[in-house]
């Protein structure tokens, strides 16, 4: 009997770096460069990629080719593809591309969901319940973030019971999935549990899943709380790759490498080739042109460069 509990014997991993992480960098790829990374994230085994989002271009312009990019992606029924869709006009855009998926979003708190969309939070769950009615119409899933459960960035700590206020509004709505995000990484392992535990008294257990920031090191540790509550989906990038323009400091999500190793070694199954992945990793590395942040992806890298170098020594 493992000392943690029951655990599940497989993870779902949702891959969001080619959207949640790419809109917060500098440098936007080109449409050509992103299938290329899409494509090596595929052949490491991933199912579900959010590949971007269908805002408008003015807000983020490094995912303004989001028909374009899916015009390029294969087309594959193992792998589910999604993208952001804020209101109806976006919802247009993603169906006339031929996107399944649909993810909506809103924050849990008013300054947040101000500075992100610029509406209320009863304006976002209203904007939300307005895409989620068109996309089933259009026969499509409905997936939904909740961002700043954990904690806010001009807000600081959120009251469990302000949670549950937010989802028991959109319980409702049609959703098969709700990811509850810790957009600044500011959550801790019993938090955490208490916010999962109340949740889960909401809906389904098997409908929640995790998107958790690594800004303070913790977002393992509340995986691993999500996994003994019987959470079997996990949002992750490539990398670490991400974060939040419009919340100061939030360091990117939790590594996929980071994510995917302790999983395997855990005994839980995620279809992932932890070294494709890792050769992924390396290229969002290289179009990107900067050092990622991901603690597996640089200790193979450099494990790697020690073994090229002894090779090297010996060949000398």
């Amino acid at each position: 009997m493992s000392l943690l509990g029951r655990l599940p014997t497989h993870v779902e991993v949702y891959e969001v770096g080619p959207r949640d992480g790419l809109q917060n960098e500098l440098r936007s790829l080109a449409t050509a460069d992103k299938a290329r990374l899409i494509e090596a994230l595929i052949a490491a085994g991933e199912k579900r990629i959010e590949v971007s989002s269908f805002v408008s271009p003015r807000w983020i312009p490094q995912l303004s080719d989001a028909e374009k990019l899916l015009q390029v992606l294969p087309k594959r029924d193992d792998v589910s593809f999604t993208a952001l869709v804020p209101n109806l006009k976006g919802l247009e855009r993603a169906s006339a591309a031929g996107l399944k998926e649909a993810a909506v979003f809103l924050s849990v708190t008013e300054s947040h969901s101000k500075k992100n969309i610029n509406k209320s939070v009863a304006e976002a769950v209203a904007a939300a319940r307005e895409v989620a009615q068109g996309a089933r119409a259009a026969g499509m899933r409905v997936r939904c973030y909740l961002s700043t459960v954990w904690g806010c960035p001009y807000e600081g700590l959120v009251p469990v019971t302000r949670v549950v206020e937010v989802v028991k509004q959109i319980v409702d709505i049609g959703l098969y999935q709700l990811s509850l995000g810790d957009t600044i990484g500011i959550g801790t392992p019993n938090q955490t549990a208490e916010i999962v535990q109340e949740v889960s008294k909401l809906l389904p257990i098997d409908q929640v899943a995790l998107h958790l920031h690594d800004t303070r090191g913790t977002a393992l540790a509340n995986a691993l709380v999500g996994l003994q509550l019987g959470v079997t989906t996990f949002d992750s990038s490539i990398g670490g790759l991400g974060g939040c323009p419009y919340a100061p400091g939030a360091a990117g999500n939790l590594a996929t490498e980071d994510l995917v190793f302790m999983l395997h070694g855990m005994g839980i199954q995620t279809g992932i080739d932890l070294q494709k992945l890792v050769e992924a990793g390396e290229l969002a590395q290289e179009l990107i042109g900067r050092k990622l942040s991901g603690k597996y992806l640089q200790a193979a890298l450099g494990e790697r460069e020690k073994q090229a170098s002894r090779a090297r020594a010996v060949a000398e």
